[in-house]
């Protein structure tokens, strides 16, 4: 029943608007996909990178529309954001995949705890 293309459509929409609103709806998406549709994980991963083009343009069009998109502040991220995927995309081929894992994990954590803790100044 959770497999069905119903159940799958309104996951998906609601992870979707989760995503747009720069919740993580991507990494709510990739549990989904492995535990309740038993995916494997590189699977998993290679459906969320798509599902995240969509609603990043999306989203990034809508931020754009209400003026708060900078252009002139988001540039030297975006650079220093390929230089790093590149580099790590490079690194992750020789680094143990264990690793890799537990790096990861402890990132959603700390981004979690800040999420929480989080107070505008």
């Amino acid at each position: 029943m959770l497999s069905s293309f119903p159940v799958s459509l309104v996951v998906g929409t609601v992870l979707g608007f989760l995503t747009g609103l720069g919740v993580g709806g991507g990494s709510l998406l990739i549990l989904w996909l492995t535990l309740v549709l038993e995916l494997p994980q590189q699977t998993a991963r290679g459906i969320n990178l798509l599902f995240f083009l969509p609603s990043a343009l999306i989203s990034c069009l809508f931020r754009w529309k209400q003026g708060t998109v900078r252009f002139r502040a988001i540039f030297p991220a975006v650079l220093a954001g390929c230089a790093a995927a590149a580099a790590f995309s490079f690194l992750g081929v020789r680094m143990d995949l264990e690793l890799l894992k537990k790096l990861f994990g402890g990132l959603l954590i700390a981004t979690g705890i800040r999420e929480l803790t989080y107070r505008p100044k």
